[in-house]
């Protein structure tokens, strides 16, 4: 067994899949996760860290001799964690502030793309002098995207084809952010690609697909995600050759000779023309949730080492192998999610052990999930995700349905059409 002593940030779906995976590795001997949740807690020792402070951290790195810190959510990179902890040598798995600001600014990103050619929708910047009416009859042949300049936690983008609430959302935006982006409307079909990188190289993931949609269809209100599949068929071999060629490629080439390189993974939010055109709907400078409970159990090499290499500046010194399977995972949401969920109801059917990850294998991933004594409550809009792996995406589906059903939840949904597209 390794000695190493890894610390991941955040406490959701993302960061317990991330513990998972860290859990299998011989080369770590112990988790500390921050907050965590209750499925954290089964295997990883739960903190409470300040991480709006990230003195607070070093501080406990340096104390607790950790090897490596695994940054879940985007906030803390955007306020610089990354920047404080290699100050201190500490490796990271995440951007320095500056970088993460690929997701802190729709308007950034925009322009980052502009400056390397990576292709993505025209967009106008809207402000109090903007005369919004006329802007939205400009892009009116299709649904309007308007996308908040801030971190949103995934809730800032509305899409809709309803004039007053585009004009609304708009008006809000501006009052409490002072501009907002509205974007050419993309048709098409979304994947999701996270790349992994550092200096030295680059390693693409397994496409995913997420349902962003409340309810079966695509229909109701967006959300942070109801599950999602991997690999996603949409993105064939030659989409793959032009997402590299034309996205990763030169982000790759921009982002490795900063001052100080990108560290950690880039989601690339995609969306595929009917000619197999890939454009950047967006960039998140963390795993996605819930994609990365489905991309990370097809990683056949060891993450510690993935992750510890990308921190490091070694990644073109990694070899990494994927299975050969699929992986999917149903998100049961509160009731009132996602606009106003119900919290602290009891859950029934999870039990006290550790996940077993693997083909032909069907786990659950811990989001908001308390404990209360022996019970278990949902804490949280999304509560958890039930995830699978097999040799067909249809025995993963199969799978994963199997398991949600065996959990309740008072007035609890999920959509139960999670990798339809693709089946």
């Amino acid at each position: 067994m390794g000695g190493h002593r890894v610390l991941v940030i955040g406490g959701g779906g993302r960061e317990h899949a991330l513990c998972l995976g860290l859990n299998e590795s011989p080369n770590v001997s112990l988790i500390f996760c921050s907050p965590g949740n209750a499925g954290t807690a089964l295997f990883a020792t739960n903190i409470d860290l300040p991480t709006s402070d990230g003195s607070s951290v070093v501080e406990f790195c340096q104390q607790e001799s950790i090897s490596l810190v695994v940054v879940g959510p985007e906030a803390p990179l955007c306020d610089g964690l990354a920047d404080e902890l290699i100050a201190q040598q500490i490796p990271c798995f995440g951007p320095v502030g500056t970088l993460a600001n690929l997701e802190g600014s729709k308007l950034h990103a925009k322009q980052v793309m502009k400056q390397v050619g990576v292709p993505t929708a025209d967009f106008k910047i809207l402000d109090k002098d903007s005369n919004i009416d006329l802007a939205l009859n400009e892009y009116s042949a299709n649904p309007w995207v308007i996308k908040r300049d801030v971190l949103a936690g995934g809730k800032g983008v509305v899409v809709t084809e309803n004039f007053d609430e585009a004009r609304q959302f708009i008006q809000q935006s501006i009052t409490s952010d002072g501009q907002v982006l509205l974007e050419e409307f993309l048709p098409g079909e979304e994947a999701s690609m996270l790349v992994v990188m550092d200096g030295s190289g680059y390693v693409c993931l397994p496409a995913s697909q997420d349902h962003k949609r409340v309810f079966d269809g695509d229909k109701g209100p967006n959300t942070g995600g109801m599950g999602a599949y991997c690999p996603a068929p949409v993105v064939t071999k030659t989409v793959h050759q032009k997402v590299v060629s034309r996205i990763v490629e030169p982000m790759f080439s921009f982002l490795s000779n900063c001052d100080i390189p990108y560290r950690g993974v880039l989601y690339v939010g995609l969306m595929i023309t009917e000619d197999g055109d890939p454009n950047v709907v967006e960039f998140n400078v963390r795993f996605g949730d819930p994609e990365c409970q489905i991309t990370l159990p097809l990683i056949k090499t060891d993450l510690f080492e993935l992750l510890m290499h990308a921190a490091t500046d070694s990644l073109d010194n990694l070899e990494v192998k994927f299975h050969d399977a699929f992986a999917l995972t149903v998100v049961l949401a509160s009731e009132g999610y996602p606009a106003n969920p119900i919290k602290g109801r009891l859950i029934e059917g999870l039990g006290h052990e550790v996940p077993k990850i693997g083909i032909g294998n069907k786990w659950v991933n811990y989001a908001g999930v308390k404990q209360s004594g022996k019970d278990y409550l949902a804490s949280g809009g999304r509560v958890l995700s039930c995830s699978a792996m097999a040799y067909t995406l249809s025995d993963a589906a199969e799978l994963a349905y199997e398991l949600i059903s065996t959990i309740s939840l008072e007035g609890a949904h999920f959509r139960t059409d999670i990798g339809g597209k693709a089946l």
